[in-house]
């Protein structure tokens, strides 16, 4: 079946292309900071954590969210979601690929990550996040090649893949949980030391993933004349809509909890985010942006009217997705490190050379995304014919 992947016309190539161009030139920078080390970086000593743990933080929501499409086509058999299932999979595989490409990059010496293999330990979170990565894209991997290669034979799939398949459910939710936890369990990091911190994250992934599906389904109906039909990007939609509702109430939640109770170690983290600290505000400005985004978000899902309408739609996606990437990355990965246990202000911005990487890393993400739709839809095409 990738043989369909080379066939192609001339906007298709293009793409490819300038796709291939953005990672050649992030690899540049990447070659530059594995000679020269993570100094070209605007990480430090007190900021160990930055863009590319906060992309890795949003990716592993992305990639979780895949179950919002598996458990209502296969465990409820919910016909609408036939089309956009696999695109979903397609989607997990390539968020986890962009995860484990993240820590990869972050690693001051990459090999180091082997260490997880060599030595493991069970003990370490960090070592249980990267089985469930890694076991959950084999899963989707499976799934989706086993599913693609039936429907290519108009074949119903085998009976052996429905197991697989509800285990991938359960997985899917683990891999979120299991970030989170790697961020709950450290005890000198106040600012995520917070029982529902996983399932915020969660909710945030049930929000961020099936919006960018739905931008993923627009452009496959403006650029490849595949509709996935109006009920699934309804379907879609009203589940971002329960799941966004969620993300906001549990915000609210950390934000009474932590002044109510007016624990200096808690509040000194969010006086950070909403008004600075010290005359240091470096993220003041992109996390009301993030805030008064999701706000009117909620108002777009929750009117019927605005939520249905195909104009409105994609921007309301295309915010809802923005406003977590602002809040589940750099807001809650950076925020976590200022004001340090000692508090010391230290802040971070991102260097020209992580922009470049991360860029590089995402333009990959789309170019394995882009791919495997061009083989799912030259299939679903030659079985229509």
């Amino acid at each position: 079946m990738i043989e369909k992947a080379l066939q192609g016309d001339r906007r298709y190539w293009t793409w490819l292309l300038i796709l291939g161009a953005v990672i050649a030139a992030g690899t540049g920078f990447y070659l530059k900071q594995f000679h020269t080390g993570l100094t070209i970086t605007g990480l430090s000593r007190d900021v160990s954590w930055g863009f590319y743990i906060a992309q890795f933080t949003f990716l592993v929501g992305v990639a979780a969210s895949a179950v919002m499409l598996v458990l209502p086509y296969y465990l409820h058999n919910y016909k609408a979601f036939g089309k956009i299932t696999i695109l979903g999979e397609f989607v997990a595989i390539a968020a986890v690929i962009m995860c484990v490409t993240f820590i990869f990059v972050d690693l001051g010496q990459p090999f180091r990550m082997l260490n997880i293999f060599l030595h493991p330990s069970p003990s370490s979170l960090m070592f249980w996040d990267t089985i469930a990565l890694g076991g959950y894209m084999c899963l989707n991997v499976l799934i989706s090649y086993i599913t693609l290669k039936a429907e290519s034979k108009t074949l119903p799939p085998p009976k052996w893949i429905k197991p697989i398949i509800l285990i991938s459910i359960p997985w899917a939710i683990s891999i979120h949980t299991v970030t989170a936890f790697l961020y709950s369990g450290l005890v000198a990091r106040p600012f995520w030391m917070t029982a529902v911190l996983a399932p915020r994250f969660l909710a945030s992934a049930f929000a961020s993933g099936p919006s960018l599906l739905i931008l993923l389904c627009l452009i496959l109906k403006r650029f490849a004349s595949f509709d996935v039909g109006r009920e699934a990007l309804r379907k879609l939609a009203e589940i971002v809509t329960y799941a966004m509702t969620v993300n906001v109430f549990f915000i609210l939640m950390e934000f009474f909890t932590t002044f109510y109770s007016g624990i200096p170690e808690h509040a000194e983290h969010f006086d950070y985010l909403i008004h600075g600290l010290e005359g240091k505000h470096g993220l003041t400005l992109w996390m009301w942006i993030s805030w008064i985004i999701a706000a009117a978000t909620l108002v777009l899902l929750i009117n019927p009217g605005t939520r249905r309408s195909e104009k409105i739609l994609p921007w309301t996606a295309l915010l809802v997705v923005v406003s977590i990437w602002i809040d589940k990355g750099m807001g809650m990965v950076v925020t976590g490190f200022v004001p340090t246990p000692l508090g010391h202000i230290t802040e971070y911005f991102p260097t020209l050379p992580e922009l470049m990487i991360s860029l590089a890393i995402y333009g990959m993400g789309m170019f394995i995304v882009t791919i495997f739709y061009k083989v799912a839809l030259s299939v679903r095409s030659a079985v229509a014919r």
